[in-house]
This record gives C-alpha cells, sequence and structure tokens, in this order.
C-alpha cells in the first residue's frame, strides 16, 4: 500500500484541510525550539476529535506509517521532531481544545489536550480557581504536551510537576483503542494506576487526547522577595529555614549566580536592582491574609544576613522581579549557543554540584563561561556552559567532553540528567550510560506492549536506537 493511498483515506477520514502537505504548511512542524532538529514528515494530520484520533492511528497500523504526536512543539531537545526519512506523519493536536469540564466543587477540570497552558490557567481562573503550573512556554506549549513530558516549571516546589496534577488521562492507544481514565477521584486503589505509564513518555506509548487536572484555590495573598546572598550553601540553608517557617506556604524558591545577574544587567540596565553572588526569587502565597503574609516575609528576611534586597510592594514589582527570572534564557540566547544542561540532584546537593562541577570545568576548559540558575526548590538547575574555545570557535564540538563532566558530578550525587525537559533525541546516549539498565529494559518492555511495530515516535529513547 502506498503514501498517496494512506494519504489518500487520510484526507477522508478527517478532511483535506487538515491533512498538511506543502512545504509551506509544514515547515513549522519539522524544525524543533532550539533549531537543532530539522525533519522531514510524509504530511501534517491536524485531527479534531478523539474519535479522528483513534481512527487515525488506525489508519497508520494498517499502512505501517510512523506517528509523531506534536503539542505547541516547544521541546528544547527534538522530542516531538520527526526524522529526515518522509516516511512518519506528524500528528498535530491543537484542534482538541475544548474545555469538557469544570468541577469547581471537585477542585478539577477536564480539558482536550490541545488546549495551551495558558488557556488552561484561564480557565481555572474563570471558576475561581488556580491551575498552577507555569512556563516560559505557556502562550504556546499544550496540555497534552505538558503531560507527555512531565512538565515542571515554577510552583513545583509547592504544587508538583504535571505527573502530581493529573488525575485521569484519556489516551488513544497505538492500536487505536482508547484507555478512558478521565476521573476526578483523588484515591483509587482499584489496581494500576495506568495513566503514570503515559506521563512523561513522549508520545511514544500513544496520543493523549483528554486529562482531568487538580485545581487549588486561587491565592488571595502573595509575598515576593529578591534576595542576594554570599554563596549557594547560604541559598540552601535559607530553604531548608523558608521550609520549617512557612511550610506549603512556600511557592518558589528560584535562584541565580552572579554572571547570570550580570548579564541581564548588559542588556536590561537598571532594570536588574543588585547583583550579588546568588540572587534568590523567594515568594508566598496564601488564601488570605496580604499585609500579614507580607510581614511575616520581612520579619524573616530581617534576621538573616544578606547582601543586598528588595521586596515587592506592588502587584507591578511583584512581576517586574519574576519578568528578571523569565528573562534569563532569552536573554543567555541573545548572548550566544551555549551547551545546556537541565539537571536535577536533591536541593541539598546543590551546593556540592556547583562546587564540583565548576572545578571540573575550569580545569577541563580554562575560562569557560557557566550560567547556573533555576528552580532550587526542587533541585532543578539549568545549567549552561559556553565560551569552552577562543571565541567560543566550534562550540558544539566539545559539547560531549562537557556533559561528561557534568553528568558525571549530577549521578555521583544522586541525581539524574532530565528533570523536566525530557530526553527526546538530544539525550538518548547519555541515557544509555547512564540509566539503571534495568529500568531502561522494563521501560522498552512496556514500548513493545503497547506498541509492538514500533510506529509511536521513533528514533526516541525507548526504540533504543
Amino acid at each position: 500500500m502506498s503514501s498517496a493511498e494512506f494519504l489518500s483515506a487520510l484526507s477522508n477520514l478527517i478532511g483535506t484541510r487538515y491533512v498538511l502537505q506543502a512545504r509551506q504548511d509544514i515547515e513549522p512542524f519539522c524544525l524543533d525550539m532550539r533549531s537543532r532538529y530539522l525533519g522531514q514528515p510524509l504530511a501534517v494530520a491536524l485531527p479534531g476529535t478523539r474519535a479522528e484520533v483513534a481512527e487515525l492511528a488506525r489508519l497508520a497500523q494498517r499502512f505501517c506509517v510512523p506517528l509523531v504526536p506534536q503539542g505547541g512543539n516547544t521541546s528544547t531537545c527534538g522530542a516531538a521532531t520527526p526524522d529526515a526519512s518522509g516516511r512518519a506523519l506528524v500528528v498535530g493536536l491543537r484542534r482538541l481544545d475544548r474545555t469538557i469540564e469544570v468541577d469547581a466543587a471537585n477542585n478539577s477540570m477536564t480539558l482536550e489536550a490541545g488546549v495551551t497552558l495558558a488557556r488552561a490557567q484561564q480557565i481555572a481562573e474563570e471558576a475561581d480557581r488556580l491551575f498552577p503550573l507555569s512556563l516560559a512556554s505557556e502562550g504556546s506549549c499544550q496540555i497534552g504536551g505538558n503531560l507527555a513530558t512531565n512538565a515542571g516549571g515554577l510552583a513545583v516546589l509547592r504544587y508538583g510537576t504535571m505527573r502530581d496534577l493529573a488525575l485521569g488521562l484519556e489516551v488513544v492507544l497505538p492500536d487505536g483503542r482508547v484507555l478512558n481514565q478521565l476521573s476526578g477521584l483523588r484515591k483509587d486503589t482499584s489496581g494500576l494506576d495506568l495513566k503514570h505509564l503515559f506521563i512523561g513518555s513522549e508520545g511514544q506509548l500513544g496520543l493523549i487526547t483528554a486529562a482531568t487536572l487538580k485545581l487549588f484555590p486561587r491565592p488571595r495573598a502573595r509575598a515576593t522577595a529578591l534576595v542576594g546572598v554570599a554563596d549557594a550553601q547560604t541559598a540552601i540553608d535559607w530553604l531548608g529555614a523558608l521550609r520549617d517557617r512557612f511550610a506549603d506556604r512556600l511557592t518558589t524558591f528560584e535562584m541565580m549566580s552572579a554572571d547570570c545577574l550580570t548579564l541581564l544587567r548588559d542588556y536590561q540596565g537598571d532594570k536588574v536592582p543588585f547583583i550579588a553572588p546568588w540572587t534568590l526569587l523567594i515568594e508566598l502565597s496564601d488564601s488570605d491574609g496580604q499585609q500579614a503574609l507580607e510581614s511575616a516575609l520581612v520579619e524573616w528576611l530581617a534576621e538573616r544576613e544578606m547582601v543586598d534586597g528588595v521586596i515587592a510592594q506592588s502587584e507591578g514589582e511583584r512581576l517586574a522581579l519574576w519578568q528578571l527570572r523569565e528573562d534569563m534564557s532569552e536573554t543567555q540566547k541573545r548572548r550566544g549557543p551555549s551547551i545546556k544542561h537541565d539537571i536535577g540532584v536533591p536541593s541539598s546537593a546543590i551546593p556540592a554540584f556547583l562546587a564540583q562541577a565548576g572545578l571540573a570545568l575550569e580545569q577541563a576548559f580554562p575560562g569557560c563561561s557557566i550560567m547556573a540558575f533555576g528552580h532550587a526548590g526542587d533541585g532543578n538547575l539549568h545549567y549552561n556552559v559556553s565560551f569552552t574555545r577562543p571565541r567560543n570557535a566550534d562550540l558544539f564540538d566539545d559539547e560531549e567532553r562537557v556533559n561528561r563532566i557534568v553528568y558525571d558530578v549530577v549521578y555521583r550525587l544522586n541525581g539524574t540528567l532530565a528533570a523536566e525537559h525530557g530526553i527526546g533525541q538530544l539525550k538518548t546516549h547519555w541515557l544509555e550510560a547512564y540509566k539503571d539498565p534495568l529500568a531502561l529494559s522494563l521501560m522498552r518492555s512496556l514500548k513493545t506492549v503497547l506498541d509492538p511495530n514500533g510506529l509511536m515516535n521513533p528514533g526516541k529513547w525507548l526504540s533504543g536506537e
């Protein structure tokens, strides 16, 4: 059976206008966000309902056409990019953008997978609730992709990752069967919780078409501070003390190195209030008591030594402090390329990681630049290295050596090489090098059971290629 026959049948199924084949139409789906991977799909399909997705999967099995699920195409590791064979069908889920149910009394909502994260936040707000996942790409990333990558973001410290926020899933399996576990239950001991197979699988086990997600009371009070401290150990000591004092009212604990703030100042000038060895963005939130919460944070900070500090006095000032943190990745991109790492270690091990990795990199690449920032509250750092050679020539020729140095330290400290961005195409061989072989074998066994023909997102880490 030919590709032309498949595309004709697909067009009959979902409509010709939703089967993109012209070069200018498919180009946005072919290149990953970091412009590292360029694929060439057979076509791009944009189904509009779960039933169409299920029929599409059955059709792909009959014609042996690989499927590459794609949400907002914001992956930083090529997880949603097709290969260059011209055989795979990209399945974009943006038309699955309906709100199925909002149950404010149960603190849950059920949405289709193509709803953007920003829209999901808005839906929750309209019900006087909070959906706490927050990412820089929230205007374009989609709920299905957030689940497929187990997205983390800026509020994991209090609310957890997408795995913690998901109550139920609807998934089209590779053979077209539909697993419907859309449920608002918080407790269910009737067997294995199958949704966890698909969260974090990066589209290699099925196509997530809808989800039931947790909602929370909207915070009525927030206290936010940008504070400079003398060293990383002090930062982590503060994290423990803040948890002891404020418990789950501590929503965010971000840290940025002096080099990060210096770079921000280079581009943003006086928007950066000070530069310290380490700068912390701290936010508390509560259901009420704005003045009491602010006063409690001020009193707590007054008892500690700091290099400098700013406490937001208005919502505008709060947003301005947040903007500094959110601008970090884009500002670094303007400076030039870097070898990026999305590592995670126990929060208590962050100072040791920074010291050991920094020393090893300086010995291997004297004068290299390291930008370290991220979600210290959950142990996730974005650790980016540049200028390994004079004038940064051939930076990526050093990528393997840099990664080996960084990952050796990470795993010595019982960490992970992928805390929130996933594996995709970028880190497949590193996963082979560091992941427990039995764990990887078990995951690939599940892949064989659910996708025996290997048609779901081939060429990624579960394929063993």
